[in-house]
């Protein structure tokens, strides 16, 4: 394996999905966005609804939310780096879905995230439980915009 990197990203409002493309851009990794098979709407969105889709979700640990698409050759990656927003403090479930998907032992895996309201919090060590052997956690970061020195100053700690 030749050091290749992917950056895997669920955006619902395309801030998340801009850092990751800057983030992919910067350190010469394949981009892939994590689409839901059902896209949410910003009904489905509306944190205030506790009977919208994604306070459902957020509300059942075991929630895992179906996603589109072709699945990964994960083997052609040494390293992931994983960007969410912040739902509720954490990762959404489709998160869970795309960790619990996939084998990433030997695999080293960075998460980031974008928020409005709090920074990575929890979500950085909840996701270690969706991954089981051996892997090498890079702490979580909370990147809002893509800012190029902040990425490369992460990308020095995660590459």
């Amino acid at each position: 394996m030749a050091n290749k990197t992917l950056v895997a990203v669920f955006s619902a409002s395309g801030v998340t999905k801009r850092v990751g493309e800057e983030i992919a851009r910067i350190a010469g990794a394949d981009f892939y966005e994590i689409v839901p098979k059902d896209v949410y709407t910003s009904a489905d969105l509306n944190w205030m609804n506790k009977k919208s889709r994604s306070s459902v979700e957020m509300n059942d640990p075991a929630a895992r939310p179906e996603i589109a698409g072709e699945a990964l050759d994960m083997a052609a990656y040494d390293t992931v780096i994983v960007g969410f927003p912040i739902w509720w403090g954490v990762a959404p479930r489709i998160i869970d879905t795309f960790l619990e998907s996939y084998d990433f032992s030997g695999k080293k895996l960075a998460p980031f995230c974008t928020s409005g309201g709090s920074g990575v919090g929890k979500s950085d060590t909840a996701l270690h439980k969706d991954v089981s052997g051996n892997v090498q956690w890079v702490k979580g970061v909370q990147i809002n915009r893509p800012n190029e020195a902040a990425i490369h100053r992460w990308l020095d700690e995660v590459l």
